[in-house]
């Protein structure tokens, strides 16, 4: 605001503070959301120590810095978001906000009513009882049960420890929503910007500019 800074670790506020460097005006990073359907075989990071692929990778096209709202594991697949907004970030992922994340499982074993009782219920974990689930069982094949199940945590890996607490396991499992965002209609691999109003549904309208729609 046209007064010289000079002590360390003083404090502006980007979006009312006119900041310029050598008389050079510091602009806002703009602020973009994007939904990606992440395939299996993908890390949910933006590097990897062990040289394996990242999701970075299937962003072409993108050039602002973005990174992954949460994690989808090496062997998940379905809706991931990645943004530069950290506000909607904490706002999608912070368990106390309780935004419904939905997921498609098949289990390594056909599951009983009462397995299917206790996930609804909530089991109990290493780092404690899981919060009550949507469950739904959608068909058996076999020895597996396909289902559908809503949680409102996002602990690591919380399905398949999940699964693994009524005495089964997860043989594939596919993330489908985030709140109001499905993935449906997006291919395997693809990602694309989300609309104003799913970014306004999902966490309410971020202050700033952003980016609007476009498909990829």
């Amino acid at each position: 605001n046209g007064v010289t800074v000079t002590e360390l670790g003083a404090k502006a506020d980007p979006r009312r503070d006119e900041i310029t460097l050598d008389l050079q005006p510091i602009r806002r990073e703009e602020s973009v959301y994007i939904l990606v359907n992440k395939p299996k075989g993908y890390v949910t990071t933006v590097k990897d120590d062990q040289g394996r692929p990242t999701v970075m990778a299937l962003l072409h096209g993108v050039e602002e810095r973005v990174y992954p709202v949460g994690r989808l594991d090496f062997n998940s697949e379905g809706l991931l978001l990645m943004t530069n907004d950290s506000q909607f970030a904490e706002r999608v992922t912070n368990p106390a906000h309780k935004v419904p994340k939905t997921y498609l499982v098949k289990s390594g074993t056909r599951l009983t009513d009462e397995q299917l009782e206790q996930l609804r219920r909530g089991v109990a974990l290493s780092d404690g009882p899981t919060r009550p689930a949507v469950v739904t069982r959608l068909r058996d094949s076999g020895n597996h049960t396909f289902l559908e199940i809503t949680i409102t945590e996002g602990r690591n890996r919380q399905v398949r420890r999940m699964l693994e607490a009524v005495g089964s396991r997860v043989l594939k499992l596919v993330r489908t929503a985030i709140g109001p965002l499905e993935i449906a209609g997006l291919q395997i691999g693809a990602h694309r910007l989300l609309t104003p109003a799913e970014i306004e549904a999902l966490a309410g309208r971020r202050g700033g500019s952003s980016r609007g729609v476009s498909g990829r």
